[in-house]
């Protein structure tokens, strides 16, 4: 079931958490570096959990992450990673804040090689699914193929975020994701 149709199904209450992330986010291109690695830990921290799950705790994440400031993250010590399993705000799982920390190191030095981690995605576009799997369990921690998937979809590199019929799809076409350039 495509996330458009789940969210014309919801309960009011559960439709006003997801409204906005449906209508204003989920597919469309991100180009700062650290809202991609935000939404990077947010995926990451959403496996086996809801999505509902992550929305209603992303504020815990901005706060606990420094605003996914990358430099920051990445330059956690042990008192950092104390301080993050002992938050209510976040999902408490020392492998998933193992990946952040981790991740943030990475993704610095991308940007050391490639300019940016936006230039590095750009730079291996396009890849199938399949294809971006491999490369991101190579480059980064905790990335299966469902976070992967999830992730790309979610900033515009693959497709597949809303329906043709969602209203929310002629915006997305407008915001010129990559997957609209893609031949595969």
């Amino acid at each position: 079931m495509s996330y458009c149709i789940a969210i014309e199904t919801m309960t009011d209450e559960r439709k006003a958490l997801h409204k906005n992330y449906h209508d204003n986010h989920y597919g469309f291109p991100i180009h700062d570096d650290n809202e991609l690695f935000g939404r990077l830990i947010m995926e990451i921290n959403q496996a086996g959990l809801s999505w509902e799950t992550i929305l209603k705790k992303e504020a815990g994440f901005r706060e606990a992450y420094h605003n996914f400031n990358i430099k920051k993250v990445a330059s956690y010590k042990e008192k950092d990673f104390t301080r993050l399993m002992s938050d209510p705000g976040i999902i408490r799982n020392r492998l998933k804040i193992q990946a952040a920390i981790e991740n943030a190191k990475t993704i610095l030095q991308l940007q050391n090689d490639h300019g940016s981690f936006k230039s590095w995605l750009e730079l291996h576009h396009p890849k199938t699914k399949e294809e971006w799997v491999k490369h991101f369990k190579k480059t980064f921690r905790f990335t299966g193929g469902e976070i992967v998937n999830e992730f790309l979809m979610s900033i515009g590199f693959l497709p597949g975020a809303h329906s043709d019929s969602c209203p929310v799809y002629k915006k997305i076409l407008k915001a010129k994701p990559k997957w609209k350039e893609a031949v595969l």
